[in-house]
């Protein structure tokens, strides 16, 4: 291996991160401070939503999410199988079914046709289908227009598994360009400030919503459910003192809630990175330029996930879909020659319906374009620290093994 190992993806931590967090931790609050706030209401206005939440990682956002719904166990959310386990896991987190979807095989990515056909396996099992839960995988965006055109004739909720699309923009339903989380075609958006992710924050994740309803039931169930709020107080007795003031003390829990509340240092650092958002953003989509087209050479054996048209991608992953049967070398031994030459990759991701606990609770599924997609799939290193160097290294580590 010559040179510094590259990983398929990895945070930009700058000096003014690295002072964002001094300040806070030179102060009075590591948590439930200012800090929370400051961070949610500048990222509701970068993505345009009403609310932004923050809370502890995107899989508590999800959860938050299914619990705000009221699902039940004849219920169901219309899950896309490429995705992280988070996303079908936060379904059964409060008892209701999942049924997964297929995807293009291709990008990934879940289709109103993939919706449609999951919803009548669905119904087929009894279970009344409340919600599609479509991920954005790498960047790029689901099938919005035709996934929110099915919401709105069958009512249903939609989740926005926005995890991997933080600077992400797409055709909004006026046909101008809007951020994934202004929510113009879906009811609540998740995502994910992972150091791998487009912005870091450590571990966090926030929720984006219009609902107002939605939004605080989501925000008190961030912290166990409870308020301090003598406007929300339904024992006004106990809250209130002889005098007539209210208990400094005092709190209630209206519904069941979780300790899913993200730091003050997490959100200095949040803050911090935002700000540099646009540029991260930049950084990534010159890479995957580059590497379109410096890979062009390898096809049909390589090629890079397809694109889709009418979004600007702030792109997590860039995903390659190679060929390893005509190659002749399987995915592992493929992985593990790259290492050698000092590049990492990854595979995003095992179908989930294909994982042992849903198997023994759903039964085998076949869904090909999702067998398709993990058979070739392989996730290439991207991130803004990346050099030019870098980038040329890993087209020549792919050169020598599919050319040579």
């Amino acid at each position: 291996m010559t040179g510094r190992f590259l990983p398929y993806g990895r945070q930009w931590i700058d000096e003014a991160d690295i002072a964002a967090v001094e300040q806070v931790l030179r102060g009075d609050w590591l948590t439930q401070g200012p800090s929370i706030g400051w961070f949610e209401r500048s990222f509701a206005e970068k993505v345009g939503a009403r609310h932004a939440i923050a809370c502890a990682n995107a899989t508590a956002a999800l959860h938050l999410c299914m619990q705000a719904l009221d699902l039940t166990p004849d219920d169901a959310v219309v899950v896309p199988s490429v995705t992280f386990l988070a996303t079908a896991n936060a379904v059964r987190y409060v008892g209701a079914q999942v049924v997964f979807a297929d995807v293009d095989p291709d990008t990934g990515l879940m289709r109103r046709q993939d919706a449609e056909e999951a919803i009548r396996r669905a119904e087929a099992m009894g279970w009344r289908v409340r919600a599609l839960a479509p991920v954005h995988l790498a960047g790029q965006t689901a099938d919005m227009a035709g996934l929110s055109a099915l919401a709105r004739e069958r009512d249903l909720f939609i989740i926005e598994d926005a995890a991997h699309a933080v600077g992400t923009r797409l055709a909004g339903a006026d046909g101008s360009m809007v951020a994934v989380g202004a929510c113009d075609r879906s009811d609540l958006a998740c995502f994910s400030f992972h150091p791998v992710k487009t912005m870091a924050t450590g571990e966090g994740g926030m929720v984006t919503t219009h609902d107002d309803a939605l939004a605080k039931r989501i925000r008190a169930a961030v912290s166990h459910g409870m308020t301090r709020d003598p406007a929300e107080f339904s024992d006004i007795a106990a809250a209130t003192a002889a005098d007539g003031r209210p208990n400094p003390w005092y709190y209630e829990m209206g519904d069941l809630g979780f300790n899913y509340r993200m730091t003050d240092i997490q959100a200095a650092l949040g803050l911090s990175q935002l700000a540099k958002l646009d540029a991260f953003v930049r950084a990534r989509q010159t890479l995957v330029d580059a590497y379109d087209t410096a890979l062009a050479p390898l096809a049909p054996v390589l090629r890079p996930a397809a694109k889709v048209p009418g979004v600007s991608a702030g792109w997590h992953l860039y995903v390659a879909l190679i060929d390893f049967t005509a190659l002749g070398l399987d995915r592992a031994a493929f992985m593990g020659a790259l290492r050698q030459d000092g590049v990492g990759s990854q595979v995003h991701y095992i179908p989930v319906h294909t994982q042992p606990y849903y198997r023994r609770l759903y039964g085998d599924l076949i869904l090909p374009g999702a067998q398709a997609w993990y058979d070739r799939c392989l996730s290439l290193p991207l991130y803004p620290a990346m050099s030019m160097h870098d980038h040329d290294r890993v087209v020549a580590a792919l050169t020598r093994l599919i050319k040579g």
